[in-house]
């Protein structure tokens, strides 16, 4: 690998701008501006057809996104198709803006102001190459023809928008910002800022593209802080964020670059986009959120979304994409599950107004994702703690921490030996046949109790290994008496230790079940359950049951 051809391809300001670093969180939301229906669909393998587009346009409005890119129209029929569809139809909301993309080319330009006539509220983002490579490589040109041609574009806007007698917004984007000198791409946004003029009422957007990650997002950052210092009209100008993500730092760009003093971000949702990507919509904005700061997008619905999603595009989300993936709030290793499990009561007896589940970042219910099939899963890495947590919570059965240790080592042991993931039903299940539904060797048929001065007699008919036997015997309670009657017909070596019940349902017909754990001779512990509208019923089947697992 010869690492040695590779230099670096972005500049720093000539000044220090580290002021970004002082700050800890983004404070609010910036604008959002989606790309998807742009650099999103340039990326697609297949792009999208007019009715998927139209569909995806819904969405983002449905979400929140207030300024939504919605194509190049000069770029293909297509595209141009779209747009005026949008706008024939009404089907642009009075309080969404879209913005068109146009090179600073004057035949491109025209044809983009025939495509949005007659829409309500349109930006038009012109653009060209400033970078020290595409200058030399593509156009060569020099600094004075790169920023002529950029005026030259910026002033063809102006002047067919006030020829159509409209209030277009006007953004500009010195392509490829990253790998320009920083005084000079300053010195070209300020020029066309010159033409535009812009003011409080009509701002102008200055957008930075990351069109390729070349640094570390400190370095970007830098770079933005520096253009938003020495900007001009920087009170009437919206200043621009649009990360691609070559180095795996789209989101990090993003935020850095707001801590830098942008005011707007341009992505897509979950990052698609050219090569790996634009900044990710998705995870900046709940990654506000997961701080406590309202990111002005809704994401409760976040399966609708990933569905009609990966339908519009036929792109996959990744399974461990943040926020989004259907894992990422999945706990298998059985500390995690404890702790998660742990956390959650503490949650809701101690704190329900605020969120600090260990590993959850975020509730996962705010983006309706159903704990039960998404926070707890079992297989050979889980614990106790995940196995009782499911069990609890899904069925109701609240398990002595002893028994909850035996159950979740029964379950590792079969997800190990299956190869898979044991879902809920089938743990319950597993319970069920372990610890409940265990009727041999030994059955009770037949038990009668009475009073003595000592506490109560136990009658039993019983079997074990298909020899019935009856017997009597004395204990301090129901169920010590039948556990003493089964001793002394079979001559049973063992102490009751821990004895738990509890209602399943709270009705007139409620059952109960009962948990029965008896210590053997050599200190290891069988455990039973018993479930029976009466209690007494239950304990016996339970303790039946922990006898027969001994």
């Amino acid at each position: 690998m010869n690492y040695h051809k590779y230099k670096r391809q972005y500049f720093l300001p000539p000044v220090k701008c580290m002021d970004w670093a002082e700050k800890d969180y983004v404070e609010k939301a910036p604008v959002w501006c989606s790309v998807d229906l742009r650099d999103g669909n340039q990326a697609l393998v297949i792009p999208m057809n007019l009715q998927q587009k139209i569909e995806f346009f819904k969405l983002l409005t449905k979400i929140g996104f207030k300024e939504i890119e919605v194509g190049f129209p000069a770029a293909s029929e297509t595209e141009y198709t779209f747009i005026r569809t949008l706008i024939e139809e009404k089907l642009i909301p009075d309080d969404v803006t879209i913005q068109v993309l146009t090179q600073a080319r004057e035949h491109i330009i025209k044809k983009t102001f025939e495509a949005v006539k007659g829409a309500k509220n349109v930006i038009i983002h012109v653009y060209n190459s400033t970078s020290l490579a595409q200058r030399e490589q593509v156009f060569k040109k020099s600094k004075d023809e790169i920023l002529k041609i950029a005026v030259k574009g910026a002033q063809l806007l102006k002047d067919l928008t006030e020829q159509a007698g409209e209030n277009y917004r006007f953004e500009y984007s010195p392509e490829s910002f990253t790998g320009t000198e920083p005084e000079y791409a300053l010195e070209v946004c300020n020029a066309v800022l010159d033409v535009w003029k812009p003011q409080s009422d009509r701002k102008a957007i200055i957008n930075l593209p990351v069109t390729v990650q070349h640094s570390m997002p400190h370095v970007y950052a830098s770079q933005v802080e520096y253009i938003c210092k020495n900007i001009k009209y920087r009170e009437n100008v919206v200043i621009s964020l649009h990360p691609h993500n070559d180095r795996g730092c789209g989101v990090a760009d993003a935020e850095m670059g707001l801590l830098a003093g942008a005011d707007r971000i341009e992505g897509t949702l979950f990052g698609n986009g050219e090569r790996t990507g634009n900044a990710d919509i998705v995870t900046i904005a709940l990654n506000m959120y997961a701080q406590g700061v309202c990111p002005e997008l809704d994401f409760s619905e976040m399966t609708e979304i990933c569905e009609k999603y990966e339908g519009f595009t036929g792109m996959k989300i990744n399974e461990r994409s943040p926020y989004s993936g259907e894992l990422v709030f999945a706990a298998f290793s059985g500390s995690h599950q404890d702790a998660i499990a742990k956390g959650m009561h503490w949650q809701e007896e101690k704190q329900p107004e605020h969120w600090t589940v260990p590993y959850l970042p975020i509730d996962p219910s705010d983006l309706g994702r159903n704990y039960d099939a998404d926070v707890i899963r079992i297989n050979s890495q889980s614990g106790k703690g995940g196995v009782g947590y499911i069990l609890e919570t899904k069925f109701g059965l609240n398990l002595p921490p002893k028994m909850r240790e035996a159950m979740g080592y029964t379950a590792k042991a079969v997800s190990d030996h299956r190869q898979k993931e044991l879902l809920p039903e089938e743990i319950f299940e597993l319970f069920k046949k372990t610890f409940e539904n265990t009727s041999s060797p030994l059955t009770v048929e037949e038990t009668h109790f009475e009073k003595s001065e000592n506490g109560v007699v136990a009658e039993i008919k019983s079997s074990f290994n298909q020899k019935p036997i009856s017997v009597k015997a004395s204990g301090n309670g129901s169920l010590n008496a039948v556990s003493n009657a089964l001793k002394k017909a079979y001559g049973f070596q063992y102490e009751v230790v821990t004895y738990q019940e509890h209602a399943l349902e709270k009705s007139s017909h409620a059952r109960a079940i009962a948990y029965v754990g008896i210590q053997k001779p050599d200190g290891a512990l069988a455990w039973g359950a018993g479930v029976h509208e009466d209690i007494i019923h239950a304990s016996i089947d339970a303790l039946v049951a922990a006898i027969n697992n001994r």
